[in-house]
């Protein structure tokens, strides 16, 4: 009867570093994404508003006031 371990070996000198050039380009793509993300839920609204109505404020209403932001 063979015993199967659940833990993994670790063997010294098996772990590679990931290079920065790698990572640079996912990690701007979240930078744009968040960035993004923080203007529809932050300033998406009367002067500053990229699309007509209130239908992007209405969306993002309740994150509004979960993250600080005043809207009424």
């Amino acid at each position: 009867m063979s015993t199967t371990s659940l833990t993994p070996k670790l063997n010294s000198g098996s772990v590679q570093a990931i290079p920065l050039g790698a990572i640079a380009p996912w990690a701007i793509f979240g930078l744009l994404l968040a960035i993004v993300g923080i203007y529809f839920v932050g300033a998406e609204q009367g002067a500053t508003a990229l699309f007509k109505g209130m239908y992007v404020h209405e969306f993002v209403h309740d994150a509004r006031h979960l993250l600080g932001f005043p809207c009424h």
